[in-house]
């Protein structure tokens, strides 16, 4: 009968045979780790989609009012270059045109004149002629007064007034105490009450006796 030799080449074998894990046997604890790790990343693919597609839906939005806001501001700009053109256009024609009024008003007074000189060509009348043109001359300094306020004024004998008057002459007189208009040149004008042309004139320089 032949006894069985432990050798200790033996034990060893025994040993690897015994422990776990051998012989192409995976670990159960890693098997695990790597099935959490899938199902992690499985998690976070289905959370990051909606986050994408909820972006991207963002970023449509705003790309579209972007350019809706860049479509107005160019509108506006163009109302507003429009509307500057439109100012300058009306700016130039009101100049252009400031004194239309008064010239509209002028022409029956042309269309006078030019009647009374036909007639004074006929005629040969100076009598007529004179009265025919200080009619006009009349009506004339009546119509820029009641429409445009233009007054001719008076100065002869009134006390200078260097606002109203421009001296010319001077003429010593004794005993005045202040100067005076002695002789009026040309006429002066108000417009709206105020002073638009001085009247040229003669005064007075006040002289005491013996001087």
């Amino acid at each position: 009968m032949s006894e069985e030799i432990n050798s200790p080449d033996n034990e060893v074998l025994s040993e690897e045979l015994e422990q776990p894990g051998t012989h192409g046997e995976s670990d159960p604890d890693t098997t695990v780790s790597q099935e959490e790790q899938g199902n992690l990343d499985q998690d976070n693919l289905e959370v990051q989609n909606p986050e994408l597609e909820a972006l991207r839906v963002q970023n449509e939005q705003l790309s579209a009012e972007l350019s809706e806001l860049k479509d107005q501001y160019l509108r506006k700009q163009a109302d507003f270059d429009n509307f500057r053109k439109r100012l300058l256009r009306d700016k130039e024609d009101s100049i252009a045109y400031a004194n239309r009024k008064i010239l509209e008003d002028l022409l029956p007074v042309i269309d006078d004149f030019e009647r009374a000189i036909k007639s004074s060509e006929d005629a040969k009348d100076f009598d007529s002629l004179h009265d025919g043109i200080q009619l006009i001359e009349k009506q004339l300094v009546s119509m820029l007064e009641k429409k445009w306020g233009l007054i001719r004024f008076d100065c002869e004998g009134q006390e200078f007034d260097p606002q109203k008057h421009e001296a010319v002459a001077v003429e010593p007189r004794e005993g005045e105490e202040h100067q005076r208009v002695l002789e009026e040149f040309q006429k002066g004008y108000l417009l709206n009450e105020r002073v638009l042309r001085t009247a040229k004139v003669k005064v007075s320089m006040p002289v005491n006796k013996g001087e």
